[in-house]
């Protein structure tokens, strides 16, 4: 069987997705890659190799000899942790895109996956069940990165006949990794903080909105949009991708009634302008009506599942 490549394996996404994925075809058609060996340790499950994406010709060779027909791209310096090198940021995430792309291009690979965000929106965004087609204007260089790159994909497509899949994902919730520099990462830590006997500080105001989606209905989301036909694949920039929206109080309000003692404090910094940019709800009908996407968790239900099963990982952490 042809071998799927997962690039970043060790993040927050690639964590779960690559499990997900040697689920489904088999740990020995799944190499995951990512630049610290160190966390290539959890993958025991599956085929490793250590692979840093700037490296074109280690990247190109690893390819080639594992007969790789499925790129998952999901290597990139995210919103929070980009502000502060806005340069490397760029490099990073631009970069890296293109040469995936060009590799697919001149290998003549099944399918690439690229994950987008919300961060693609701006201010002057419609905040409200933002649509599909609307004003971007990102102020990060995560959120230009990532408007920049949807526009290479469906490039790429048009013109090169690249089968490259994209979802605008909203902030990523799950629990079986740690937060990765993101602006939406607060609701990953919150849940460790509350299980830590921890008071938790949050650096968004109490009524800072923000699309949020629990790992389960990401990764869902990404298999079903990759396993759709072709021709049910009707953007090919990257699809608006939507589950639940909910505030840093309201997300507290949920712990709080498993852990009535967790308190919350708020003390907004840089990263309040980041949420303050991007929408407060997504209308994700075109995923809905093309390649029958639909979400299983709401905010309740998320926070049930999270609180009783977290503690068993926070021993790997």
């Amino acid at each position: 069987m042809e071998r799927i490549l997962i690039i970043g394996a060790a993040g927050q996404l690639g964590s779960e997705l690559t499990h997900a994925l040697a689920s489904q075809y088999g740990g020995e058609n799944i190499i995951a890659t990512d630049i610290n060996p160190k966390a290539l340790e959890k993958f025991d499950y599956c085929k490793t190799a250590v692979l840093d994406i700037m490296d074109h010709d280690a990247t190109r060779q690893l390819v080639k000899r594992e007969n790789v027909k499925q790129i998952y791209h999901l290597a990139a310096v995210l919103s929070a942790t980009g502000e502060k090198n806005p340069l490397f940021a760029w490099g990073l995430n631009m970069d890296s895109l293109l040469f995936i792309l060009e590799l697919a291009k001149e290998e003549k690979l099944d399918k690439i996956y690229w994950p987008s965000s919300i961060a693609v929106f701006g201010p002057n965004t419609p905040k409200a069940n933002t649509p599909q087609y609307c004003v971007k204007e990102p102020n990060t260089v995560y959120g230009i990165s990532k408007q920049a790159g949807e526009r290479w994909c469906e490039y790429y497509f048009q013109k090169f006949g690249v089968d490259v899949r994209s979802l605008r994902y909203p902030g990523l919730i799950g629990y079986k990794s740690l937060p990765g520099g993101g602006t939406t990462d607060y609701a990953v830590d919150i849940y460790h903080k509350a299980l830590a006997g921890d008071d938790f500080v949050s650096f968004l105001r109490e009524d800072s909105y923000l699309p949020m989606m629990y790992m389960p209905d990401a990764i869902k989301a990404t298999l079903d949009l990759m396993h759709a036909p072709k021709e049910q694949v009707k953007i090919r920039s990257s699809y608006n991708l939507s589950a639940i929206s909910f505030s840093p109080k309201e997300i507290y309000e949920s712990i709080k009634i498993h852990h009535p003692d967790f308190r919350i404090s708020y003390e907004p910094d840089f990263r309040q302008a980041i949420a303050d940019s991007w929408p407060d709800s997504i209308d994700d009908t075109r995923a809905r009506e093309d390649w029958g996407w639909k979400h299983e968790y709401d905010l309740k239900k998320m926070t049930e599942d999270i609180l009783s099963n977290l503690p068993a990982y926070l021993v790997n952490f």
